[in-house]
């Protein structure tokens, strides 16, 4: 079952777009909301101020934001990796410890 796309009216930046899509209409709103928080973020922040510049800059900002997630998340991927190979070393070596007790 596909769901039936709709189109919602979103205001970015003070510019009202109409996105269409299958995503629920709550994480549309929040992800349109978070594009226009750090677009007026960086317009707070610029003395020269175009909406193109404006739009680049705070796409860096998100990518910056979203690499820095993968990265954060690859590093607990692999420390997690490497405990789980430390617990299952242990449990080999317990069970070749109680394999060569002879009563």
């Amino acid at each position: 079952m596909t769901e039936e796309k709709r189109t919602l009216k979103v205001n970015i930046y003070g510019t009202e777009y109409p996105i269409r899509g299958q995503a629920d209409v709550d994480y549309i709103l929040k992800v349109a909301d978070y594009l226009d928080q750090k677009m007026r973020e960086i317009d707070q922040q610029l003395s020269q101020k175009s909406a193109l510049k404006v739009a680049i800059l705070a796409a860096l900002n998100i990518t910056d934001e979203l690499f820095r997630n993968r990265l954060e998340k690859a590093e607990l991927v692999e420390k997690y990796e490497r405990k789980i190979q430390e617990l299952l070393n242990l449990l080999g070596d317990i069970s070749d410890s109680e394999a060569s007790v002879n009563f």
